[in-house]
C-alpha cells in the first residue's frame, strides 16, 4: 500500500527485513531441533545462532536471486556468508522452500492479526463511549431511506458496536485458523526431517503444527482469513455509510470533525465534506477485493503449485496494512464526530406526528376497527400531511371516523416520545451487558 494509507507497525511487518528475520529464525530453530534428535551435529547448529543480530542485506539477496532465480536459495546463500559455508552446510536440511515460505507467511498473518484485534477493542472503546452519551438522544430512524419510526442516536452507535464485537470474534477466530506452520519437507511426508522439528520450529513462534500438509499449508486456512478481513471491511464502510448520509446537508443530524484549516473544497469555500468516511467506503473495497483471490488459491494442483504465491505476496500487505488504516481512521471519526440533537428533532418534526402512524393505526384496531379500515383512516390523514406539511395529530382529532373510535385522550397519547425509548435499557444491557 501506498504510504498515505498506511501505518509503521502494520507496514514493518511485511518489510523484507522482518521477512528474511523470520525465515532465519525457522531455520536456526530447526538446526536446532535436528541437532537434539543427534541428525546434525550440535556445533553446526550453534553456529547459525552467530547471525542472530546480523542486519541481512536486501540488495545482496536480491543481487544473488536474480542469478539463483530462486528466493530462498538466494537468502539461504547470503546466510551461509555470514556463518560460514562449513557451518552452514546442515542448514535446511530435509526441508522445502514451501516449509519456510508457509511458515513465515503465517506468523506475519498472526502479527497483523494482533495488530488488527487491538484496532478492533479501540474502535469498540469510542463506539461504547458515543452509546452512553447518546443513550437518550431521540432521532427518526429510517427505512428505505424514509422516515419509520424513533430510534435514538446512542442505538445506532450500540447496533455498531455489536456489529464490530462481532468482528472481533471474527478476527481472533481468523488469526487462530491461520496460526499453523509447517516443516513437513517435499509433498508433506516427513520423509526427510522428523516430525518432531517441526513441533520444536512451531511451538518457537508460536503456532501450532499443521496436522497435514501438502507441500504447502491448506490454503483453506488463507480464504478463511481474508474473508474474514473482507466482513470487516463491508462492517467498516457500513459505518462510513451511516455517517455520510447524516452529514448530509439537507439531514446534517451528524459530521466528521472539521479542523481549523482544513478546506472542503477548491472551488467553493463553504463546502464540508465526509472525506474521511467516503475514504473509508473505497478503502473497504481495497479489502474486500482480496477475497476472492484468496477464494481461488484454495485450489492447487495436487500437493503443490505457486499459483497462490504471486497473488498472496500482494494481498497479504495490502488487505492487512489497508484494514489496520481504516479502522484507525474509523475510530478517530467516531471519536470527534460532531452529534447535532436539536437537528434530528428538526427532521423528525419536519411533517408534524406522522411517524407516530403505526401507534394510531394499532390502536384503532384494538378498538374494534378493522385492520383495512383502520389502515385506510391512518393513510388519508398521513398523506395530508405528506402533501400539505400539516399537523399529523390535528387531522385525526379532526376526522370524525377516527374519534369515533378513539378519544381525544387516546388519540394524544399516541404522541408521546417516550414510548418509542422504553425499551431502550434492555437493548443497551444485551449489548453491553448489566451495568
Amino acid at each position: 500500500m501506498i504510504p498515505r494509507y498506511s501505518r509503521p507497525d502494520m507496514v514493518a511487518i511485511w518489510e523484507p527485513q522482518t521477512k528474511f528475520r523470520i525465515w532465519y529464525e525457522i531455520e536456526a530453530h530447526a538446526c536446532d531441533a535436528m541437532a537434539d534428535l543427534g541428525v546434525i551435529p550440535r556445533e553446526n547448529a550453534d553456529a547459525v545462532w552467530k547471525a542472530k543480530d546480523v542486519e541481512f542485506d536486501v540488495a545482496r539477496i536480491d543481487e544473488i536471486e536474480a542469478e539463483t532465480k530462486h528466493d530462498v536459495i538466494a537468502f539461504l546463500t547470503h546466510l551461509a556468508e555470514h556463518v560460514g559455508s562449513e557451518e552452514a552446510r546442515f542448514v535446511h536440511q530435509g526441508m522445502t522452500s514451501s516449509d519456510v515460505l508457509d511458515t513465515c507467511f503465517n506468523v506475519q498473518l498472526v502479527r497483523a492479526a494482533d495488530i488488527l484485534i487491538e484496532d478492533m477493542k479501540g474502535l469498540l472503546a469510542a463506539l461504547k463511549t458515543r452509546a452512553m452519551e447518546h443513550k437518550d438522544t431521540i432521532r427518526i430512524g429510517r427505512s428505505h431511506g424514509i422516515h419509520a419510526e424513533p430510534t435514538t442516536m446512542g442505538l445506532t452507535f450500540a447496533r455498531f458496536y455489536a456489529e464490530m464485537d462481532r468482528n472481533l470474534a471474527r478476527l481472533k477466530t481468523a488469526r487462530d485458523e491461520i496460526a499453523t506452520g509447517a516443516i513437513s519437507g517435499a509433498v508433506g511426508t516427513f520423509a526427510n526431517i522428523d516430525p518432531r522439528v517441526e513441533e520444536h520450529v512451531c511451538a518457537q513462534l508460536g503456532l501450532k503444527a499443521e496436522p497435514i500438509s501438502t507441500q504447502v499449508i491448506p490454503r483453506d486456512r488463507h480464504a478463511a482469513f481474508f474473508a474474514a478481513l473482507g466482513v470487516v471491511a463491508s462492517s467498516v464502510e457500513n459505518v462510513a455509510v451511516e455517517i455520510r448520509h447524516m452529514q448530509r446537508t439537507e439531514v446534517l443530524e451528524a459530521a466528521e470533525f472539521f479542523s481549523m484549516g482544513q478546506k472542503g473544497s477548491s472551488a467553493m469555500p463553504h463546502k464540508k465534506n465526509p472525506v474521511l468516511t467516503e475514504n473509508l467506503t473505497g478503502l473497504a473495497r481495497l479489502v474486500r477485493m482480496t477475497v476472492i483471490p484468496a477464494m481461488e488459491n484454495v485450489a492447487l494442483w495436487h500437493e503443490r503449485d505457486i499459483s497462490h504465491s504471486s497473488v498472496e505476496r500482494n494481498i497479504g500487505p495490502d488487505a492487512t496494512i489497508t484494514l489496520d488504516f481504516a479502522l484507525a481512521r474509523l475510530t478517530s471519526v467516531i471519536e470527534k464526530l460532531l452529534v447535532y440533537p436539536d437537528n434530528m428533532l428538526a427532521n423528525m418534526n419536519k411533517f408534524p406526528g406522522l411517524v407516530m402512524s403505526q401507534r394510531v393505526l394499532l390502536a384503532l384496531t384494538q378498538a374494534g376497527v378493522s385492520r383495512e379500515d383502520a389502515y385506510r383512516l391512518v393513510q388519508r390523514n398521513a398523506l395530508k400531511v405528506w402533501e400539505t406539511g400539516c399537523d399529523f395529530k390535528t387531522e385525526l382529532l379532526n376526522d370524525d371516523e377516527v374519534t369515533a373510535a378513539l378519544s381525544r385522550g387516546e388519540i394524544e397519547e399516541k404522541f408521546d416520545l417516550g414510548y418509542h425509548t422504553k425499551h431502550v435499557d434492555t437493548i443497551f444491557a444485551r449489548v453491553f451487558g448489566e451495568s
